[in-house]
């Protein structure tokens, strides 16, 4: 059903006389779910969200108001999982939007809502606002200050470069750097640069040149990261504003020059890194300098160094005699000190030396040694009557010895509890008794407790 037919429906239905009709709950409801979902399937709502959450299972859930004439509507809605991982920014209460979908009836409840296939800000693009979002989370947490920004290395023997190895990036960089100079090593460590999946490789790539680094020699290690791409749309360029790609940059401990291929836009990858380069071609001149450049410079150097020649020459030789004699009073100088030095070396080498100093030690050993003799043989003294007068205690205290002088112990067999009274048996007990040497069981035929 259509809207148009449904709103029809109403008009014709609204002021009719009710027929003896009697619906249950369920049948009600599902009459409306029917109307509702078939009439409202498809459609754009625009709103402000508030009440904004989301699920353990990845769902968001939201509100979506609006106030027209001092009346406030509001409407539920959803995002399932599905639609969630193709929204690029981050929905927050307050935002104004405008959402796809189509109306979902929950009869348990008797409610509505608006279940969201795809939805867009109002007034900027999604990317863009993706975009503004993460710039002020990664800005509020450093990524990118410019004092955390190294230095490039000047005319490097290795560059990295992190793109797609078919692209024209590295067809451009290679072209720079062989018109330049030919010896530099170049490392590509091969990534997608567009599309599902990119940043996740871009990621990894940039990790990967950094455990390169930990596992070869320092003179072969990648000086100079240089990722980047060629020209596109900001959709094209999207991997390049992800997160994971501006952490891997942001933790990478070789210099890294973004070259995206794009002048106008700037990406979070060209703000994270330590030099922004306009394209991969730019990348590979800010990297290497013309060989041109360096002739020019090693002629320079070769010229003033051939001037201050002649200048020292046209200082005359009265200048030299006397840069020679201060040289010569300085050597001496010098010379005396060190002199003083060896002696005061040689002094304190020879309190030090090892013929002088071990007899003293040996003599304060062998004392320690003789007086530890004679203290372990006290203690051991000591000991040894401490020893001797607990073995005479406990020889006392032996019952055996007691025993010995013709005394015995009697028990009841049947627990070895020992009998103290004779009015404690009785006629056919059995009873043990325990001599100085041995035992004797025996039946009690006459028992006499003493007062008979």
């Amino acid at each position: 059903m259509s809207k148009k037919e449904l709103d029809l429906f109403f008009l014709t239905n609204i002021n009719q006389p009710p027929e003896h009709h009697i619906y249950t709950v369920s049948q009600l409801t599902a009459s409306i779910k029917e109307i509702l979902e078939a009439g409202f399937s498809n459609i754009w709502v625009e709103g402000e969200i508030s009440n904004f959450n989301t699920s353990s299972a990845g769902h968001w859930y939201f509100s979506l108001k609006d106030k027209v004439g001092g009346q406030e509507a509001v409407i539920a809605c959803a995002i399932f999982n599905r639609a969630v991982s193709k929204i690029k920014f981050k929905l927050e209460n307050g935002l104004k939007v405008i959402c796809y979908g189509s109306l979902n009836v929950y009869p348990p409840h008797g409610k509505y809502s608006l279940v969201v296939e795809s939805i867009q800000p109002k007034g900027i693009g999604s990317l863009q606002l993706a975009l503004e979002q993460l710039k002020k989370k990664l800005e509020k947490e450093g990524l990118f200050a410019v004092e955390r920004k190294r230095p490039i290395p000047y005319l490097p023997s290795c560059i990295g470069v992190v793109t797609s190895p078919t692209g024209a990036a590295i067809r451009d960089i290679l072209k720079v750097l062989e018109r330049r100079f030919r010896d530099i090593h170049i490392i590509l460590a091969p990534a997608r640069v567009q599309g599902e999946g990119a940043a996740e490789q871009i990621a990894q790539a940039i990790e990967e040149c950094n455990r390169f680094n930990e596992l070869v020699p320092a003179n072969k290690r990648i000086e100079v990261l240089i990722v980047g791409r060629g020209g596109g749309s900001i959709e094209d360029l999207w991997a390049f504003n992800e997160e994971i790609v501006a952490r891997a940059i942001y933790h990478s401990k070789i210099p890294v020059i973004s070259a995206v291929g794009h002048e106008r836009d700037v990406t979070i990858a060209d703000l994270v890194a330590d030099m922004r380069a306009a394209t991969p071609s730019v990348a590979a001149e800010l990297v290497i300098p013309p060989k041109e450049d360096l002739k020019g410079k090693i002629a320079d150097l070769r010229e003033r160094m051939h001037r201050q020649f002649q200048d020292l020459v046209v200082l005359g030789w009265d200048n030299l005699q006397d840069v020679y004699r201060r040289l010569r009073l300085a050597t001496v100088h010098i010379w005396e000190l060190d002199a003083r030095r060896l002696d005061s070396a040689v002094r304190k080498l020879q309190l030090l030396n090892p013929a002088v100093v071990i007899p003293g030690h040996i003599d304060k050993i062998m004392n320690i040694a003789r007086r530890m003799a004679v203290r372990l043989a006290h203690i051991l003294e000591i000991k040894q009557a401490r020893l001797v007068a607990s073995i005479q205690q406990l020889e006392g205290l032996n019952p055996l010895n007691i025993l010995s002088r013709g005394y015995s112990v009697t028990f009841f067999a049947k627990d070895m509890s020992i009998l103290k009274e004779a009015r404690l048996v009785k006629k056919g007990d059995i009873l043990r008794t325990r001599l100085y040497k041995g035992q004797i069981t025996s039946t009690v035929t006459e028992v006499h407790d003493g007062r008979d």
